[in-house]
Formats: structure tokens, C-alpha cells, sequence
């Protein structure tokens, strides 16, 4: 989601401020709000690694929604001075119209004290990383090397957790998403904020550093010492097994044109290759799985089918797995269906049952409501998780307790958009197009 464009542009001069700290106390920095800014590029962030945080925080969101509105709250600068400290940042964030910010934090995870002393042994002995620090940048193989002493440096999947005083139950919610971009903003202009999070602060860095560079310096010198002596040996400490890989990136290598180039008969070259590519996605997932994910039930045989042909909706392989699946009319709307929302948008296309009433109460006067905003009041009608506006536009609610939005297209109802937290949001996203 971080590759989205964005209709914004920096004020330089006003961004080059709010990169220093109004305090530092060794353990916790306080930075000034940045004001509104202005548009400068695709990428929300100025680095790689300010990148790499964003789609840390983007890849665990449930609604994107609440993000589009948290980018809206960055740029609008309503998002008050952040204070950054060992495990967490926090700031007040407002929502514009309202008079008293929410306290919103985003957590990180602290590096253990064995972590931290392989992480700085492996720096220490490169001079270029020292250097590079100190210039406030962060060398893609300063990343590999913490990956070499086990230790990841850069959130992954699920690292960071976000809290919220307001009512909202998304996550991250609109304020938690406005907070970590502009978190990326903080970390383009000085790394060590990102250390900081990870429990090390500056000067206590810089010290440990120099500190592990007169040792080498003074061992250097003890030219008849060769090897450890043996007691010392047999007394260390061994040393911690490294963390389970980091997440791959990218997309599986394109293998339709090289199946194809061989022409083997009875070979369908591009089914293949999508089973194959899929073969690669879903391991590539699994090794960033939680042990919940890994043990989840399987799809269905209907579900399976529209998630591979979702990978290459207008090929002859997708058009294979419908008449297989004895749905091929169904399978274009589920293809749709599973880009807005994966599994639950599609169990929203078929699923019919019956919500508590107190919510199709809630929802019916909520819709009316939202209907008659444009000064007409067109019949809204319900009939057990669906509502239906007017004659060409229908809201769902889905099992997994969101709202989706519908529009009929040649007497069929096709899924019309991402889902929403309420019920006016998917009316109101519906008048929008």
C-alpha cells in the first residue's frame, strides 16, 4: 500500500525543524507536530528503511479504510508532538473537529541484552557502519549484519502494536495509522530513533562502541595471544540460536513464458505456472505465519478455486477452474469479491442469516439516514444481513462483523467496494462513484 500516490508536498524548511528533538534525556526524545505538508512523491517516506517501517504497519491492517484516513490526519499535521522511548512511541492525535486529542501509542519490541551484544559486536567491527550511523543512515548491509547476529532491526509482521483511547475497535485505528506515518518521517532523518525504540538510546550506543573498539584495539596488540585459553572456553556462555528467517519480498519469478517456451504436449503452460506461482506465495506466507495461521482449516474446494483464479482473472486457467468448480457464471463476482476482502468478502456474496435485532435496528435507521443525506429519501429494505437502498444499491453485513457494499449490474448484486466499520460508511462510499 506504500506505493500509493500521493496528492501532498513537503514544506522542507517546516520538515527540517520538526526533526529535532525539543528534548533528550538520554532515554526518551520528544519531537514538535509537523505541520501540514504538501506532495513530493509516490513513496510516503523519503528512505528505504522509513518505507520498510510503513509496510510493517500497513501489512497488519485490517481495514484500509482507517489508513487512508490516518495518511489524511499525517499530512494534515494533526497529529501532535511524538515522544519516542524504549518499546513505544506516542502522541496526541486529533481528529479536527474535536477539542481534546486521543492518547494513541504504537509498540515495538525491545532487543534483549544478549541481542544488543551480538548486534554491537558485529557493528563494532565494521567501521563503515559506525560512519554511516553517524551520518544518519542506515546501509542496507547494516540490516544484513543484524540479520547475521540474529537479531532483526526493522519491524516485521506483526511487530508493532498499536493502542487508542477512542472508541474504535479497527487496528490500527485512523489515529494509530496517522502516528506511525509520520513515525517514517522521524526515522528518514535519524536512525537512531529507530534504535532508541529497539531499547538503546544514542549516547549509550556511541559509548558501548567505543568501548568494544579499545578492546579490539588492545587485543590487537597482544601478539602472543593465539586462541582462548581453555577454562575461558569451556566458562562461555554459549550463544543464542538466531531468530527464524525474515519475511521474503517480492513477487514469485514469472514461470508461464518459460513453461511455455518447451510446448510439451498436453502441457497447459499457464495453469501451471499460476499453480506454481501460488505454490511459492503461500510458502513464502507460511514463513511469517503464527502458529494459528499454520493451523487454520483449509478453504474449501469453491474458495480455493476463486483465490487462484483471483491471480489471473482473465486467463484460460481461470476460466478452467470455473467449469470445474460448477460455478463458472458465480466466479467473475467471487474474483471481485475476493480483491475487496479476501475470504469474507467472498462468504458475503452467498452468505444469508439472520443478525441480533437490536442490530438490524441499529443499521436499518443508521442507512436511512445516511440515504436521505442528498436531500432524497429513497425506501430502504431489509431482509435478514442484507439491506437494500433504493432499487440499485445494497449494504451486507458479513459474519466477520463489517459492512459491505453492493450494486446491481444486469439483475445481479456484484460487490462494489472494500468493507466498512459501519453500515453508512459502505452507503456512503456506494454515492461516492
Amino acid at each position: 500500500m506504500s506505493d500509493v500516490d500521493f496528492d501532498f508536498e513537503f514544506d522542507d524548511e517546516a520538515d527540517d525543524e520538526a526533526a529535532e528533538p525539543v528534548e533528550d534525556d538520554g532515554r526518551a526524545r520528544s519531537f514538535p507536530a509537523f505541520g501540514p505538508g504538501r506532495r513530493i512523491g509516490k513513496k510516503f517516506a523519503d528512505t528505504w528503511w522509513g518505507n520498510a517501517w510503513i509496510e510493517s504497519m500497513e501489512h497488519t491492517a485490517l481495514d484500509p479504510e482507517q489508513l487512508k484516513k490516518g495518511r489524511r490526519y499525517a499530512f494534515a499535521g494533526q497529529v501532535g508532538s511524538i515522544t519516542v522511548s524504549p518499546g513505544r512511541i506516542s502522541a496526541p492525535v486529533h481528529d479536527g473537529d474535536q477539542y481534546t486529542p486521543h492518547d494513541t501509542v504504537v509498540r515495538i519490541g525491545t532487543l534483549s541484552d544478549a541481542e544488543w551484544d551480538r548486534l554491537l559486536d558485529k557493528v563494532a567491527a565494521k567501521a563503515g557502519h559506525i560512519a554511516a550511523l553517524l551520518d544518519r543512515d542506515m546501509p542496507h548491509d547494516l540490516v544484513q549484519t543484524a540479520d547475521d547476529a540474529g537479531v532483526r532491526l526493522l519491524p516485521g509482521y506483526g511487530d508493532l502494536e498499536p493502542a487508542c483511547d477512542c472508541p474504535s475497535w479497527d487496528h490500527p485505528c485512523r489515529h494509530a495509522a496517522a502516528l506511525s506515518y509520520q513515525a517514517s518521517w522521524l526515522l528518514d532523518r535519524d536512525p537512531f530513533v529507530l534504535l532508541l525504540m529497539r531499547g538503546r538510546a544514542e549516547p549509550e550506543l556511541i559509548e558501548e562502541l567505543r568501548a568494544r573498539n579499545t578492546g579490539r584495539a588492545a587485543a590487537a596488540e597482544e601478539e602472543d595471544a593465539v586462541g582462548d585459553r581453555a577454562e575461558e572456553a569451556y566458562a562461555a556462555v554459549p550463544a543464542e540460536l538466531p531468530g527464524p528467517p525474515p519475511s521474503v519480498r517480492g513477487e514469485p519469478m514469472a514461470l508461464t513464458p518459460l513453461l511455455a517456451a518447451h510446448d510439451a504436449p498436453g502441457l497447459d503452460a499457464e495453469a501451471l505456472g499460476v499453480l506454481a506461482a501460488d505454490a511459492a506465495s503461500r510458502a513464502r506466507d507460511l514463513l511469517t505465519a503464527t502458529a494459528a495461521e499454520v493451523l487454520a482449516p483449509e478453504p474449501d474446494a469453491w474458495q480455493d478455486a476463486v483465490r487462484l483464479a483471483s491471480r489471473m482473472p482473465r486467463s484460460r486457467a481461470a476460466r478452467r477452474l470455473g467449469e470445474a468448480s460448477g460455478r463458472a457464471d458465480d466466479l467473475p463476482r467471487a474474483i471481485k469479491a475476493w480483491e475487496y476482502a479476501g475470504a469474507a468478502g467472498l462468504d458475503v456474496v452467498d452468505a444469508v442469516f439472520g443478525p441480533p435485532k437490536e442490530l438490524v435496528s441499529r443499521a436499518t435507521e443508521a442507512l436511512r439516514e445516511a440515504a436521505g443525506i442528498g436531500g432524497a429519501t429513497p425506501e430502504v429494505k431489509n431482509w435478514r444481513n442484507r439491506w437494500t437502498v433504493g432499487r440499485d444499491v445494497q449494504v451486507r453485513y458479513g459474519r466477520d462483523g463489517r459492512w459491505y457494499p453492493f450494486r446491481r449490474r444486469s439483475g445481479q448484486w456484484w460487490p462494489a467496494g472494500p468493507p466498512g466499520p459501519e453500515p453508512a460508511d459502505a452507503l456512503l462510499d456506494l454515492a461516492k462513484d
